[in-house]
């Protein structure tokens, strides 16, 4: 038997239950559960809201890392070759079978920890500023860049030459901010995006994982032909935009869903991924984790997730 963290209906609370171990099939293989990351979308599972709503029951956990303990047949990854892994489920588990190609191996020098947090903060980073076509120079707005998705935001930005910005709650986060790469501060409590922002010559592309307010004020300080990523609403407003300021400003928004291009275009992610486990190697990355929790204090992750009190990854330690 197997420990899981499971919700078995929409709006429900989540549990530790007890299962069988599976078994790999023809393709897949089987993963021993090291760690794994949590993200805002498990908290959108849980209440039933998120984009992908496979059927109930559901093992929690998106993003995990582990070692490859039994190779369905087909399969080219060997026993013991370390690997992360972005599933969309499964992770808070001991143990799970996953298809091969949702597995990406993790040099020696990446722990485990690391490696459970990377896909999706920084895939989702490296992908959205791909897409604003970030070029050296440019001014990058980060909301929200002491979250798991924002200081990587930071990161990824200071490596593709651009001057960051970053917006943040109190003076530790945006401590983690300039500690990530950050050129210029900005104090959401304390200042006034807008002003602020324009004061710094204005942003050509904003990456926004908060929404509400914090948007609209963002897109008020962007200069023409800017580019607005819309990464998630953490806040729960999602904001309403008038078509006709998007043409007066030639300004674009543009959407990203990091897990949804596995469906339609996953060499993207694979392609973005490769380059990301490179920088990490170069020293160019230096994933900040802020908290690392044993399994059994699983409901505790996700409340410190909820209560948005988490300064860069949550990562919950399994085996």
């Amino acid at each position: 038997m197997v420990k899981i963290y499971q919700l078995d209906a929409y709006g429900g609370v989540p549990a530790f239950a007890e299962r069988e171990s599976p078994q790999p099939q023809a393709g897949e293989v089987l993963i021993r559960i090291a760690a794994c990351g949590l993200n805002f979308a498990d908290l959108l599972t849980i209440e039933g809201t998120y984009q992908d709503r496979p059927t109930p029951p559901v093992v929690l956990g998106k993003e995990f890392s582990g070692t490859v303990e039994v190779a369905g047949q087909g399969t080219t990854l060997r026993p013991g070759t370390r690997v992360a892994v972005y599933a969309g489920q499964g992770g808070l588990a001991e143990v799970a079978c996953i298809p091969e190609a949702r597995c990406l191996p993790i040099p020696d020098a990446m722990p485990f920890d690391v490696a459970a947090g990377f896909q999706v903060a920084y895939g989702t980073s490296h992908v959205a500023l791909d897409r604003a076509a970030l070029k050296p120079g440019e001014t990058l707005l980060v909301l929200g860049a002491a979250g798991g998705v924002g200081l990587t935001a930071v990161e990824v930005g200071r490596a593709m030459g651009a001057t960051v910005i970053a917006c943040a709650r109190g003076a530790d986060r945006l401590d983690a901010a300039r500690a990530a790469g950050a050129h210029h501060l900005v104090d959401t409590d304390t200042q006034d995006i807008r002003d602020a922002v324009i004061a710094l010559g204005r942003a050509d592309v904003v990456y926004d994982p908060v929404g509400g307010d914090q948007f609209r004020s963002a897109f008020r300080a962007v200069n023409p032909g800017a580019r607005m990523l819309a990464i998630g609403f953490a806040s729960g407003d999602v904001p309403q935009i008038p078509a006709n300021h998007l043409m007066v400003k030639n300004v674009s928004v543009i959407g990203v869903n990091w897990g949804a291009y596995l469906t339609f275009d996953p060499d993207t992610l694979t392609d973005s991924l490769r380059t990301l486990v490179r920088w990490y190697e170069d020293g160019r990355l230096t994933p900040h984790i802020g908290h690392r929790l044993p399994f059994d204090r699983t409901p505790e992750a996700l409340q410190l997730l909820r209560d948005r009190k988490a300064v860069g990854k949550i990562v919950v330690e399994i085996g």
